[in-house]
């Protein structure tokens, strides 16, 4: 009998720790397939951020390295500069990569550091319970903002895709979704672009992924979903931002 669907080679065979509904699990996959598509399990390296995905190095058959909560890029490139020939990325989520790691991500696309950044956003703190994330949406209800996020106090959300498009050493600046077959096969092919990019040293690659929290929103799975159509896809429109190799200008 033919195989036509299997686990990628580059996913080990423990269980995820995810909660039901979370689109962590299908990002993670993506990424698995487009190590084993390249073929370059053996010479990948991941970091691991603070967050739901802390523990994404048991999940991955390749090295992988943990940071401090926000710091991943500074150490992908450290591992990046001391191994050039490895591929490096990051898995952050938005309270770790734009909160408390901005300076790191900013500088390591200025700096135009050949590393792939795959960040997922959700618009919540969700390893803590709950709280109002950079990301959170104007009028968003969360642990931190329980009569909405007032933007007239707690400031607007950050459009990371959009800020780092206007920095010189990025390459690639794209958003997808996860929320149905479509966009899962449009964010796997901005996944895979994003490693080519770095193989050919075109410069820093951030893929941003739109994705729910049905535990810490307070919804069941395909609630969840709709909720991100209707909600998080206006706020942050998918599409790519910038597309091409560290120094171009946008036009």
């Amino acid at each position: 009998m033919e195989v036509i669907f299997k686990k990628p080679h580059a996913l080990t065979d423990v269980p995820f720790h995810y909660c039901a509904g979370c689109t962590h699990g299908i990002v993670h996959r993506l990424v698995a397939e487009v190590i084993d598509e390249l073929g370059i399990e053996g010479k990948t390296v991941g970091v691991s951020p603070v967050g739901c995905a802390v523990m994404c190095y048991d999940y991955f058959n390749c090295d992988v390295i943990e940071a401090p909560h926000g710091r991943a890029p500074a150490v992908a490139t450290g591992i990046k500069r001391a191994l050039p020939d490895n591929v490096v990325f990051t898995y952050q989520g938005d309270g770790d990569l734009a909160a408390i790691g901005t300076a790191e991500t900013v500088h390591s696309a200025t700096r135009g550091e050949n590393i792939t950044v795959i960040f997922i956003n959700n618009t919540i703190y969700g390893m803590t319970g709950g709280q109002m994330a950079p990301t959170s949406l104007p009028n968003q209800v969360t642990q931190t903002t329980p009569y909405g996020r007032d933007v007239n106090t707690a400031g607007y959300p950050i459009r990371v895709c959009e800020l780092l498009s206007n920095v010189d050493g990025v390459a690639l600046a794209q958003r997808v979704a996860v929320d149905c077959v479509k966009n899962v096969n449009i964010a796997k092919q901005a996944i895979k672009k994003a490693f080519q990019n770095q193989i050919d040293k075109k410069g820093f690659s951030i893929v941003e992924v739109l994705s729910t929290c049905p535990t810490n929103w307070g919804m069941s799975p395909v609630e969840a979903l709709q909720w991100l159509r209707d909600n998080m896809m206006p706020y942050y429109p998918l599409g790519v931002y910038k597309d091409g190799e560290k120094g171009d200008r946008l036009k």
